[in-house]
């Protein structure tokens, strides 16, 4: 019986070792422009301004939450060009226990648009997708009522 794993040489040491455990995952975004964002994740989304970070009197950063979810966002200096493309490869997934379709109906009344309608999963959540102002895609669920 072929017992070579095709996990990379290097990993399975650690198998025996005690497993990582996080209480909490933080997101740090590079926005295009800050007033835009923030009005997005606190106005639309319903985030809670945490704190404010200003450099030379001028708005540079905001830590935001939501229950344990922290986001902050922070003012592009443009160094690495205008047009990049931001939030490719990757979504922020967002479990809550509110009921999913109040949170899409409250984003839509605050003028937001999702991406897709809250829709029942095959492994149980209600999930709707939706993009911020600079396409950073966010997935929101909650689990499926019984």
């Amino acid at each position: 019986m072929d017992t070579k794993s095709p996990i990379p040489d290097g990993v399975n040491k650690h198998a025996e070792s005690e497993a990582f455990y996080a209480s909490m995952l933080s997101v740090s975004l590079t926005v295009k422009d800050l007033g835009k964002s923030l009005a997005w994740y606190h106005d639309v989304l319903g985030f809670n301004i945490d704190r404010k970070l200003e450099r030379d009197g001028k708005l540079r950063a905001v830590a935001l939450k939501a229950g344990n979810l922290r986001i902050s966002i922070n003012q592009d200096d443009g160094a690495k060009g205008w047009d990049r493309i931001k939030g490719e490869g990757f979504s922020l997934q967002i479990t809550t226990e509110q009921n999913i379709d109040k949170v899409a109906n409250r984003i839509k009344e605050f003028g937001g648009t999702l991406e897709s309608e809250p829709a029942d999963m095959p492994w149980g959540a209600r999930l709707f997708r939706l993009k911020d102002p600079d396409g950073f895609k966010l997935s929101i669920s909650s689990p499926r009522p019984a």
